[in-house]
């Protein structure tokens, strides 16, 4: 039987609104983020959630509360955390090379690839939804790392992605047989 799959990015934060690199480095969320956080426990509140699971980073934990009004407990996972960008962590997002580069720029100094963040989330989300009684289930975690696994299962994410990914976004995916299959992006700020 198919199962659902949400997995949401975090509300904005301090280091989002000043432009700084923010990966495994944290800054708490802004007003806005709050905000955003409440207008996704808007939709989840129609939404029979079975588990929740978070990035241990800060910004996705304070949001995943925010989300479920603090309903539901859930479980802290390294493995949904956002790319590390290593010395680059906290510097000013003018730092960052041409898109194009950024494959695996940060291992050099430290940081990631983008196959090994998409390789820890697919790793990450599967042995989730392979948990019993996982059902309807959401996973909060950031921008890069959502990116990447949409990547990893979607076809035509460049259409998906064409505006970004604003926060608190929410991907919607049908889980079946370890495989997961898109089905919508929301936006909840909208």
């Amino acid at each position: 039987m198919a199962a659902t799959f949400y997995l949401m990015r975090h509300g904005q934060t301090l280091f989002n609104q000043r432009r700084k690199i923010q990966g495994w480095c944290d800054s708490p969320l802004t007003e806005t983020g709050i905000a955003q956080a409440t207008m996704a426990a808007q939709f989840f509140d129609n939404v029979a959630l079975d588990y929740l699971y978070s990035s241990s980073s800060e910004r996705a934990c304070d949001t995943a509360e925010i989300a479920t009004h603090g309903r539901l407990p859930y479980q802290r996972l390294k493995g949904l955390k956002e790319i590390n960008f290593g010395v680059y962590e906290s510097e000013s997002e003018d730092l960052h090379p041409n898109y194009d580069m950024r494959e695996d720029y940060y291992l050099q100094f430290g940081g990631e690839s983008k196959p090994q963040v998409r390789q820890r989330m697919v790793e990450t989300c599967t042995s989730i939804m392979q948990s019993p009684d996982h059902n309807t289930v959401l996973a909060v975690s950031h921008s890069g790392s959502c990116k990447q696994f949409l990547m990893h299962w979607h076809d035509n994410h460049a259409e998906v992605l064409k505006n970004g990914i604003p926060n608190c976004a929410i991907f919607e995916y049908r889980y079946d047989n370890g495989v997961f299959t898109f089905v919508q992006m929301i936006d909840v700020t909208r």
